[in-house]
């Protein structure tokens, strides 16, 4: 049964004889292996062509600024899946990156997508960005929905990755469009949805590697790669010191039991 379109029968990253492996044109072993630095072949795989001194500073900045974050529920969830199975690797990684979504490490992606919009709002309307942000910011308002790239639950005042990220970004003259996009809505967020609502790292992210020329459609794979590397970390700690079962034994802990009959288990508990 065919199922999609079966004209397109190609690829264009890598293919290999009995002699050579190539990718992206170049030969891996005398072109690439010891010759190339990750962040360098990472761009190369995915866009083709290898970075400019410019975007290798920028792409290695957002991968560090996200490797790692403490003990977020996609860690969590990576590490009691590896104290569940100490051989599974594989699996416990796997637990983690598919704990990345909309809310967590993969807000980066709809922070992206977000300041697309209001740019081409912009463009569309043909009004200034000025004009496009404020009015993007009262839709969200009336929506009752969330400012995606800004408001952070501990930074407050600001998040510090972010700041970062944007200094960076300005001092390699990368700054463009979606960072211009980014500040805007900041300015006017607070005034408009009427709380504090600083860049978060999720908005800095798209707005700093879109500007320097990172495709959109593979937005994602920056915080995948970069949370990879951190989720790594903590696998290898878990191998050699397991919180899995702690962490899965303080959440029942946490957790009460309202279902049926939880009057009388509560009262049996006090008796």
């Amino acid at each position: 049964m065919r199922i999609g379109k079966q004209e397109q029968a190609y690829t264009a990253i890598a293919t290999s004889d009995a002699d050579s492996i190539t990718v992206r044109g170049e030969d891996l072993c005398d072109d690439l292996i010891g010759k190339i630095e990750f962040t360098d072949y990472f761009w190369l795989l995915v866009l083709g062509e290898r970075p400019s001194r410019e975007q290798r500073a920028m792409m290695d900045a957002c991968l560090v600024a996200i490797a790692e974050h403490g003990l977020v529920p996609s860690v969590q969830a990576a590490r009691m899946t590896l104290a569940a199975g100490p051989d599974a690797w594989q699996g416990a990684m796997a637990a983690g990156l598919l704990g990345m979504g909309s809310v967590v490490a993969g807000s980066s992606e709809t922070a992206g997508r977000y300041l697309a919009e209001v740019l081409a709002k912009a463009d569309a309307d043909g009004t200034d960005l000025e004009a496009a942000a404020i009015d993007s910011l009262k839709g969200l308002k009336a929506a009752r929905k969330k400012v995606p790239g800004l408001g952070h639950p501990q930074h407050n005042a600001g998040d510090p990755r972010a700041d970062r990220l944007l200094e960076i970004a300005d001092e390699l003259g990368v700054s463009g469009r979606y960072v211009e996009a980014l500040r805007v809505l900041a300015e006017h967020a607070p005034g408009i949805i009427e709380r504090p609502l600083p860049i978060n790292v999720s908005g800095a992210i798209p707005a700093v590697i879109l500007d320097a020329g990172w495709p959109l459609q593979a937005l994602k794979a920056v915080p995948l790669l970069a949370r990879t590397a951190g989720l790594a970390a903590h696998l290898y700690e878990e191998s050699l010191r397991s919180i899995g079962f702690i962490m899965s034994h303080k959440a029942d802990l946490a957790i009460a039991y309202d279902g049926p009959g939880a009057a009388a288990s509560d009262s049996k508990k006090t008796a």
